[in-house]
């Protein structure tokens, strides 16, 4: 392939920054809940529920930060609005940390997960760069919380959960929150220059990435005991701990690799090498040769498990060949960034309502097997930005 990338090609770029626009409308203006918090939306786009999850509450700060940098009217008041509600709302005033939802009503799952209190950090580190009141406040608790009540300095990793009064409910070690500790992490550092958050991003992703995905040929294990071991037989939710491996993690920690390595000064060769080979881990087993899209699980004998298409790891597909090509422009890239793409606004992009749509059946209809609605605006939004920016660090960074 030798013509000049999509992403350099003033229509495309056009395209991408109104299929951002369109995301940034819907939640906008249909997600804000008066009562604090955020709705999740139907399948049209409306409000529905009471529930509020404390990773929706935060990624709607996160994107909506990303929107004050761009400029985009109604940002601050968004993400002003999810900062009060992290603070005021999932803070547990009196056992300190994070609950994991809650409605008009009060919690409704007090647990504290280090999924949740992962994106606390994401949160309050780009509320930080936009001068947020809040943001120093927060900032200094979360990252108190994580220290001391999640972080395990003999395995370079946090632990998983905890009640409400910090007892412990299981010995689960799991990488999905370690995974996007490590992107808060690296947004945390970008915030500060504080050398102790990437010095952590660094041993997390030494641990699940240099250990144990390079000891799979680069398939990223997702559960673990207590010490670290893999738990193949493990069997969680299938929404958020599925058995065996899921692709689009390793498509996600493709590109958190290439930027830990661009924010460490290119010094680890190993960290940009790992991120080259975990993309074609994941396009190569997980892509479906027949009829298109990720599988969402594999076996550990790199079989289809769970065979439908969840939006996710498409988007995530389209952010790694994007960080990863604007560092080292490669036809294998360019090819694999049309073909997620092509495949995305044919399936995933709903052009009645709006948004994504979030799964779709082997047959590539739309169904609701995991998810009710539209899912929320983190994943699809910096499917469309990451193209558009310099692979610099995060989005946060790259929008300056």
């Amino acid at each position: 392939m030798t013509d000049t990338p999509w992403t350099t090609r003033p229509a495309h770029r056009d395209w991408l920054m109104s299929k951002a626009n369109a995301l940034f409308d819907l939640f906008q203006h249909n997600a804000v809940n008066p009562k604090g918090g955020f709705f999740d939306l139907d399948a049209a786009g409306r409000p529905m529920g009471h529930l509020r999850q404390i990773h929706a509450t935060a990624r709607m700060v996160h994107c909506f930060a990303i929107g004050s940098r761009l400029g985009r009217p109604g940002s601050d008041l968004i993400v002003d609005h999810g900062m009060r509600y992290l603070w005021e709302g999932h803070r547990d005033g009196v056992h300190g940390g994070y609950c994991w939802s809650l409605d008009d009503n009060g919690y409704q799952d007090a647990s504290k997960q280090a999924y949740g209190h992962a994106f606390v950090l994401l949160a309050a580190a780009d509320a930080k760069v936009l001068g947020h009141p809040l943001a120093d406040q927060m900032l200094a608790d979360i990252t108190d919380v994580l220290e001391s009540r999640f972080w395990e300095e003999r395995h370079g990793a946090v632990s998983e959960e905890y009640a409400r009064d910090w007892s412990k409910i299981t010995a689960y070690r799991g990488q999905n929150s370690n995974m996007h500790l490590t992107e808060a992490l690296m947004a945390a550092y970008e915030a500060t220059g504080e050398a102790l958050y990437l010095d952590k991003a660094k041993r997390i992703a030494s641990l699940v990435i240099g250990r144990h995905a390079a000891s799979l040929d680069y398939v990223v294990a997702e559960h673990f005991d207590e010490n670290w071991n893999i738990d193949r037989a493990y069997k969680g939710s299938d929404m958020f701990r599925p058995a065996g491996t899921t692709p689009g993690h390793w498509l996600e920690w493709a590109r958190l690799m290439a930027q830990l390595w661009v924010l460490d000064g290119r010094r680890e060769a190993w960290h940009i090498e790992a991120a080259h080979k975990l993309f074609r881990s994941a396009v190569e087993r997980g892509w479906d040769t027949r009829t298109g899209g990720f599988y969402y699980t594999l076996d550990f004998d790199h079989r289809p498990a769970l065979t439908h298409r969840i939006w996710w790891p498409a988007t995530e597909a389209i952010g790694a060949a994007a960080f990863l090509a604007a560092l080292k422009p490669d036809p294998f890239l360019e090819h694999w960034y049309r073909k997620v793409w092509d495949f995305s606004a044919q399936y995933f992009i709903d052009p009645a309502n709006g948004g994504w749509f979030g799964e779709l059946g082997d047959d590539l209809k739309p169904i609701d097997r995991f998810f009710t609605g539209k899912p929320d605006i983190y994943h699809a939004l910096q499917a469309c930005l990451i193209p558009l920016h310099p692979a610099t660090g995060s989005l946060m960074r790259a929008v300056a």
